[in-house]
Parts: C-alpha cells; structure tokens; sequence
C-alpha cells in the first residue's frame, strides 16, 4: 500500500498537527507527515542567524522568508496532501500563501478553520477540494481518501 506525504501548514499556536499525526496513526493509515519550522523565533531568524545580520528588519525578514521558503517550495512539491488550518487568533498570511502555492501546483489541498472564518477565506476554501472544522472531520477524510472506506466515520 502507498504511504502518502501529508504536508501540515498554517497556525503554529495549537496542537492540531499532533491530534492529526495521532488521529491517523489510530486509524492505522499509511502516512507520514512533513511541516514547516514551528518553532517562531528559528524561523523568523534563521537567515539573520546563519547568513548574517541586517540592520534592517525588512531585509532580515526578508532572508528568513527566502531560506523558509527552501523548505516549504521542497515539501510541498513533495506533498500528496497539503491541509492548511487557519487558526483563530493570528492572522497567518503564509498559510494562504502555502494554500496558493500548493494550489497553483495541482496538490490536493484541504483547508480546515472554524465556522466564523468562512466568509474571510471564501477565496482559499473555493481553492480547496475539502473545508474541515474539526480534526476529526480531517481524520475521516484522510481515511476517506486513503482507503476508500467511510466506516468509522461519526458524524
């Protein structure tokens, strides 16, 4: 059976890549999972931290974007799947820019934010192939997919 490259992007403040990682290795499915840097401070300073400083912030944002976007550009072509959760309280631009990019890469891309985010992301979830609310609703499409099976799916 294929094993297949999940790519998690979005929110970096709540656990929902564990619960997911967790949710399917009960289910027993056959995948592994990849996801940007979520530790805040490596990623914002990494380009400042290995290639030099800048005096300016826009230019020390700027090599942290790029050497981040290495990683990202790479594990998002590698992805079968790319799920993108947007959270509640952060606006995340690069989980749009990740939901574009993977979008404009013909990846399969699920989109998971709670019910009051509909409106604002009307745009990315139109790019989408599944809008999620719950980790579990990701679990069972995952499963879904996968396998072909819908039992075990709750409602």
């Amino acid at each position: 059976m294929k094993t297949w490259t999940i790519y998690l992007s979005g929110e970096i403040h709540t656990s929902w890549r564990d619960e997911i990682e967790e949710g399917c290795k009960a289910a027993g499915l056959p995948v592994t999972f990849t996801r940007p840097v979520t530790h805040h401070e490596a990623s914002d300073d990494c380009g400042g931290a290995i290639l030099g400083a800048e005096d300016s912030k826009f230019w020390h944002d700027h090599k942290g974007a790029q050497m981040n976007a290495i990683r990202t550009r790479t594990l998002l072509a590698e992805a079968d799947i790319v799920i993108v959760r947007f959270g509640e309280k952060y606006k995340q631009w690069n989980a749009a820019f990740d939901a574009g990019q993977a979008s404009a890469m013909g990846k399969p891309l699920i989109i998971m934010h709670e019910p009051d985010h509909a409106h604002a992301l009307k745009e990315v979830d139109a790019a989408a192939l599944a809008v999620a609310e719950t980790v579990e609703q990701i679990v069972a499409t995952l499963r879904y997919v996968i396998t072909g099976e819908l039992t075990g799916y709750n409602a």
